[in-house]
C-alpha cells in the first residue's frame, strides 16, 4: 500500500491487548483529538478488500 505523506495528517503505532475474546487498542491523543472523541463515543472500524483499515467517526 502507498501513503502520500503530504496527505498524512498524523502517523503513529499502538499495541493491541488481547483478553480472551478481547481486543483492545488505544487511539492515541492527537488522534482522539483530530476526532473530538469523548468517552462513550461511537467510532466505525472499516476493513477494505486490499488490507487497509479505516478509523471514523460517525457524523451527528
Amino acid at each position: 500500500m502507498k501513503i502520500d505523506l503530504d496527505d498524512v495528517q498524523c502517523l503513529k503505532e499502538t499495541k493491541v491487548t488481547i483478553r480472551g475474546y478481547r481486543r483492545r487498542t488505544t487511539i492515541p491523543k492527537e488522534i482522539a483529538e483530530m476526532l473530538e472523541l469523548k468517552n462513550g463515543d461511537i467510532i466505525f472500524w472499516v476493513a477494505m478488500k486490499d488490507g487497509r483499515v479505516l478509523l471514523k467517526k460517525p457524523e451527528v
